[in-house]
């Protein structure tokens, strides 16, 4: 992190923990009506275009960063919010561990107590994201979320290339490489993080759903 990034983390009251109220932890279980695959289609064309996505730092309370990434993955999903959120990520590091003569190969928080996200910033994903259980706020001055630097991104080893693809949820799409050549089916699932689309595909013969490189498919013409 930048030396003004660091300066934040330390000095932004809203990542203070004693200050945050518990109506910050207070579950969000509304859930929209499911939109059509026209109107999802649409929308995962446009944020792959979308500059108003970046990377945003959120402090938690000390040991809630994984529960924080889970919860607020469940909310994403419930919300259909997959793409106005792109990807919560507790960024990870392999350190080497000595213990009792033995040394260990093991994955440590690099920012304990922080989740980075990857959103488009507007009321909606703000609240969602502030209200999940464990988180205390965003990282920026006052109560304004700032947004990761491209240097700050890279040291983390966060891919940031924009993919457009001209298929989205309800789509058909044909596997054209990799293990899963030849086969088809219907989009279930976009992530842009992974840059990915998860189709059921028959395995031993029950439906089974498979995350499939954008790279390896292309839309079915219908």
């Amino acid at each position: 992190m930048s030396e003004e990034m660091e300066k934040n983390l330390e000095e932004t009251p809203e990542n203070s923990a004693e200050a945050v109220s518990d109506e910050v932890l207070s579950d969000t279980g509304e859930q929209p009506e499911e939109g059509s695959a026209e109107a999802a289609q649409q929308e995962t064309s446009e944020t792959a275009e979308n500059e108003n996505i970046h990377w945003y730092v959120v402090h938690t309370y000390s040991g809630y960063e994984n529960k924080v990434q889970a919860n607020l993955k469940k909310t994403i999903e419930n919300r259909h919010l997959q793409d106005k959120i792109l990807e919560v990520k507790v960024p990870l590091q392999d350190v080497v561990e000595v213990k009792n003569g033995t040394r260990k190969n093991v994955s440590r928080k690099m920012f304990p107590g922080y989740v980075l996200v990857n959103m488009e910033m507007n009321d909606e994903t703000w609240y969602v994201v502030r209200n999940t259980r464990g988180v205390t706020g965003f990282v920026g001055p006052g109560s304004k979320p700032v947004p990761l630097t491209d240097a700050e991104i890279k040291p983390l080893g966060i891919k940031t290339d924009t993919v457009s693809v001209n298929f989205g949820v309800g789509d058909e799409i044909a596997v054209i490489a990799g293990v899963w050549k030849d086969t088809a089916g219907v989009v279930q699932r976009m992530d842009f993080g992974k840059q990915t689309a998860t189709i059921n595909v028959d395995l031993f013969g029950r439906e089974t759903p498979v995350e499939i490189s954008f790279a390896e498919v292309r839309k079915i013409d219908s």
